[in-house]
């Protein structure tokens, strides 16, 4: 009588735990779909995931307003950018780079069926090429308060552990493929490629399923948090991606670290 009712009590508690767990997954998800978006920069389309941070107006106003931020690559946005020679107040020739908006869009989902979508211009506000930098892109949604929701980076300069379950959230093949999830593992970490630097550059690689249009896309522990975006691919499941901890760096030397970490101070809305 007692092992039937302490088995019972084993069994009870084995279902909540799996409910538990089945809830918390089912958390995580929603909240990958939430802060995922697909960018579109005139033919092409990519994938980029939102931040949102409070920022006092001015320095003069104390009021605070919410600004959405993106976080994409920056080959995504390459073709938005132009440049023109001027000449600035010395007489001496000078090139200017300038980029025109981007557009962000997220797909409004209810009951498994898509029942519409949002779309915001967005201004390019810091740039790194593909090329000979880090292939990065930050964002900033021209629309204030566009949402509430926004990314937890992992800032820890410890590489993620090879071998660990890791979530890819992207717009696979364009935004007919707009938030698509999918599944793999932190398979190398420390990939150095030459682009344009004598160090190298340095990305971690992943068997997350990726097509085109995943460029930019977020790349996720099991508990949503971000740790790199996925950049590059030879293949659906061999697949790099810029780790949070060089973003981190690229983001500090340009007085943007805040932008990733909310323990720092942002500048004002008008700076």
């Amino acid at each position: 009588m007692n092992i039937s009712i302490r088995n019972m009590t084993m069994t009870m508690v084995l279902v909540m735990t799996l409910a538990s767990f089945a809830q918390a997954e089912d958390k995580v998800a929603q909240h990958l779909q939430d802060i995922s978006v697909t960018i579109k920069s005139g033919a092409s389309e990519g994938s980029g995931v939102l931040i949102t941070r409070e920022l006092q107006k001015s320095s003069k106003d104390n009021e605070k307003v919410k600004v959405n931020f993106v976080v994409t690559a920056a080959h995504v946005i390459d073709n938005l950018r132009s440049t023109r020679d001027i000449l600035n107040s010395k007489g001496q020739k000078q090139t200017i780079i300038e980029f025109r908006d981007a557009q962000i869009v997220k797909e409004l989902v209810e009951n498994g069926r898509k029942v519409g979508e949002l779309k915001m211009d967005a201004k390019v506000i810091l740039y790194s090429d593909a090329e000979d930098g880090e292939d990065i892109a930050i964002l900033m949604v021209r629309k204030q308060g566009f949402v509430d929701t926004t990314t937890e980076f992992d800032l820890s300069d410890k590489p993620i552990a090879i071998g660990t379950n890791l979530f890819h959230v992207g717009s696979l093949l364009g935004q007919s493929g707009a938030n698509s999830m999918t599944a793999g593992i932190m398979s190398q970490v420390g990939r150095v490629l030459s682009l344009g630097t004598g160090d190298g550059t340095v990305f971690d690689q992943t068997t997350v399923t990726a097509f085109p249009g995943s460029s930019g896309g977020g790349v996720f522990l099991t508990n949503g948090k971000y740790v790199g975006m996925l950049v590059r691919g030879a293949g659906e499941t061999f697949n790099l991606i810029v780790p949070t901890r060089r973003m981190r760096t690229w983001a500090v030397a340009r007085n943007a670290g805040w932008i990733l970490d909310p323990a720092l101070s942002p500048p004002n809305l008008e700076e």
